[in-house]
């Protein structure tokens, strides 16, 4: 099951000693625009490395509202993950809620 949190959330945990394994779901083109410090693009490659993590390891995923990083999210469940998280709204809240410079697309 694909949990979700709210950018507020996010922000915490980034803020506090939790690892945090975060990954922008975005394109290349959108990452340009804007990103969250510490969101790796979540490329093949990326997504390959991920396998060899435990599988109760959190995950994280955000893009730009929300849908493909719940796609995301719901494929590493499948994959046996029990800990996957959705940013809920992405970065899009991102920008509204904690981090204003952050542009708006």
């Amino acid at each position: 099951m694909v949990q979700e949190m709210t950018v507020v959330e996010l922000k915490e945990l980034l803020d506090s000693d939790e690892k945090v394994y975060l990954y922008d779901v975005r394109t290349e083109a959108e990452r340009e625009i804007c990103t969250i410090d510490g969101a790796v693009h979540l490329t093949q490659e990326v997504a390959d490395s991920i396998e060899s993590l435990p599988k109760d390891t959190k995950l994280v995923f955000h893009c730009h509202h929300g849908g493909r990083s719940y796609q995301a999210a719901a494929y590493f469940n499948q994959r046996g993950f029990t800990n996957v998280v959705n940013v809920a709204v992405g970065i899009n809240a991102w920008s509204m809620a904690v981090d204003p410079s952050t542009p708006q697309y």
